[in-house]
């Protein structure tokens, strides 16, 4: 997390269901914990730190990236199946 209002964690390495992730609040320097429930791919980096449901928005580096579009559980994978961006066409 680069900011302590992100909603998705960013990895640096492939994950696997199942798997458990540490990593570090840079705005803080704290740790953090969690769950990989799906398997995230290097290049996919995006892990939801908590529940969402249909219509929420993500904060990745403080910034809004984008609306849910299907549920996403802590611990799944966060990308373009799940998360639409906000921007017109």
């Amino acid at each position: 997390m680069h900011d302590t209002r992100d909603s998705v964690g960013v990895l640096v390495v492939d994950a696997k269901a199942g798997q458990s992730l540490e990593g570090r609040d840079l705005s803080t320097n704290g740790t953090m914990a969690a769950k990989a429930v799906a398997d995230i791919p290097l290049g996919h980096t995006k892990c939801a730190l908590k529940d969402f449901k249909v219509g929420d928005t993500l904060i990745k580096y403080g910034c809004d990236i984008g609306k849910v579009v299907q549920p996403i559980r802590a611990g799944d994978h966060v990308h373009i199946h799940n998360l639409k961006t906000k921007r017109l066409a």
